[in-house]
This record gives C-alpha cells, structure tokens and sequence, in this order.
C-alpha cells in the first residue's frame, strides 16, 4: 500500500475527479465550446458505465447554458448532442423540482420527450433510460405507471423497476441507475421511517448479488449515511450512531466493499464520491489500516459527502472537510506504525 506522508492536505474538489480527459472538456464548456465534449463523448461510445458517469457530470456543467443547444443547432444529426440534450433538460427539470418552481411539469415533459427521442435513435444505449430513471423522483406521488410497477423482490415497494430493468439490460450494474433508484425510494410520498426503511431493504439486496468490481457493493453505506442525514435534519442524532459502523450487518457490509470493490475494480473506474464514502465508513468503523488505503487512492481529490451529512457540532460550511481532514490524519498514522494486515483481507 502506497503510504503519504500525513500532512496537512488541502482537499480538491472536482467534478471529474482524476479524469483529466473529462475535466479538459468541463474546461471547454465552461469557455462556450463544446467540441472538446463532442470527443469525449465519441471516444466512450460502448463503454457504457463511462458514458453514463461522463455525461452525468457534462450535463450538470451544460444545464448553466445554451452550449447544448448551440451544438445541436451546428450538428443537428450528432446523437451524442441529442443525448447530452436529454441529459441536460433532466438535469434542469430536477433542479427546478428541487427549488419547488412552478415550471416543473413543462421541464419534466421536454426532458422526458427528449430522452425518448434519444432512446428510439440508439436503442442500445443505457444513459436515455437513465435520464427517464432519473426523472421519476419527481413523481413522488407515483402517478405514471411506469413508476409504481412491482418489483421481483417483495421486500420492496412499487416503484420505476422497468426502466431499471431496460437500463440493466443495455449496461448491467449500472451504478448511476440504482442511485437514481435511492433517490426516488427517497423522495416518494411515504413516511419518512417507510423510506429509510426502503432504502436500506434496496441497499442490502443490490449489494448481495451485485457482482465483484461492482460499485453497487457500496450501496449499504449509501443507506447508513442517509439515516444520519435524516437524524441530522430533524435535530437529532442517535447517540449510538458510530457504533452502528462496527456492528452487523454495516461492518461486513463495509468490509466487503472494501475487498470485492475497492481492491477488485478497476482504478480509473472508481469514484471519488464512492471512495470518499468508504474511507468514511472504515475509519469510523475503527478500520484504519483500509481507510488509509483508500485515503491515498484518492488523493488529492475528494468529495463534500459523505463529511458534510454525518459531521457533528455546530454548522459550519467546513464542519464537513474538518472530519474529512481528521479521518485522514487519524487513519495514515496507524496505518504507517501497524501495516497492511497480514494474509488477505476480509
């Protein structure tokens, strides 16, 4: 394991983490062009987990002005323009849902069309059903039918299985479609225990056949966090909340991302976002050792979350990097005096 001297390390937080390809074309459209996007986007044509992951990050850049349009005005036969359309008039409609704007309906009905559109053009291609996934947490009272089907898992409330299941079909253990499934298991009209309660049910059957290398492993610690979001919002935190970390069923569940995931996938495919919550989650399960490595896997990226949802004490814009810092500098010590473990991990 490779071990950085534990100095004071000043975060960065960036969009495209350590994909200098993408964060070339992120440049290149906050400069008002858009052809650096267009290559990025040729060169990852199957490579659909990529794809997904790029015009996620391209479309909530896009959404702050017309270059999506411009560009299909100049290559109105490009499908990667329509696509980043579709992604792009998502993006917006959930943001307006967000702020509670009244245009909601319009944007949500123009994204829609847009990502079917998209969808009929290239009928392999998972990310327009990831944009029609991402869309269904606005319907929180699951009007359409397409958002309240059953799912295979009786554990589970209705819900917009069948378009995890097309966008599972074109690109397997989709990572996005299967958070844009929490978000919705999250936003629907439901009793708030009802909803956690759905999302750690999600989290634990994903995560038992999800598939070594697989992200989706992490889906467990993604519940975890949400609970303490939502103590955090009523003004309450469960005093035994830490020591859910390092009891079952979160520590084995932590303690597989880290072996099926973190050392199994590969380097240039793992979020800093996903890293960021495993380093959390081994650190404050007492897992220094594992922490450290993924700390240094990491550097010198980082993300705002899991830090600014599960930091305590008074709220401060940096409460979040503080624990971010201190679980670092806890973690990297120990790691360097006690060494890798002896043997294969867990």
């Amino acid at each position: 394991m490779r071990q950085p001297a534990c100095s004071v390390m000043r975060p960065v937080y960036h969009p495209a983490g350590a994909d200098d390809d993408l964060r070339v074309a992120l440049v290149e459209l906050q400069a008002g062009r858009w052809r650096a996007a267009r290559d990025l986007l040729h060169g990852t044509q199957a490579h659909w987990s990529l794809r997904t992951s790029r015009t996620q990050v391209l479309a909530v850049a896009a959404a702050r002005s017309d270059m999506v349009d411009v560009w299909v005005a100049e290559e109105p036969d490009s499908y990667d323009a329509q696509v980043m359309r579709a992604r792009v008039l998502a993006e917006r409609a959930l943001r307006a849902h967000r702020q509670q704007y009244s245009a909601v309906a319009d944007l949500e009905t123009g994204a829609r069309q847009a990502a079917l559109l998209a969808a009929h053009r290239a009928p392999q291609d998972p990310v327009p059903w990831v944009c029609l996934l991402a869309l269904s947490q606005i319907d929180s009272r699951q009007v359409r039918r397409e958002h309240r089907e059953w799912s295979s898992e009786p554990m589970l409330p209705s819900g917009p299985w069948g378009l995890l299941h097309n966008v599972n079909q074109r690109d397997p253990y989709n990572r996005e479609a299967f958070h844009r499934v929490l978000q919705f298991l999250l936003a629907r009209e439901a009793p708030p225990a009802a909803s956690l309660a759905a999302v750690f049910d999600f989290g634990r059957w994903v995560a038992s056949w999800a598939p070594v290398g697989s992200p989706l492993l992490l889906l467990p610690v993604y519940a975890q966090v949400e609970q303490c979001r939502q103590q955090m919002a009523q003004g309450r935190v469960d005093p035994l909340w830490r020591r859910q970390w390092v009891e079952e069923p979160t520590l084995p569940s932590t303690l597989k991302a880290f072996a099926e995931w973190f050392l199994k996938a590969d380097p240039h495919l793992r979020s800093v976002a996903d890293m960021s919550h495993l380093a959390y989650a081994l650190w404050v399960s007492h897992n220094f050792v594992e922490a450290a490595e993924v700390f240094a896997a990491m550097e010198p990226y980082a993300s705002r979350e899991p830090w600014g949802s599960v930091a305590e004490g008074p709220s401060t814009l940096d409460r979040g990097e503080a624990l971010l810092l201190r679980a670092r500098r806890e973690s990297l010590p120990f790691a360097r005096t006690h060494g890798p473990r002896v043997g294969p991990h867990p």
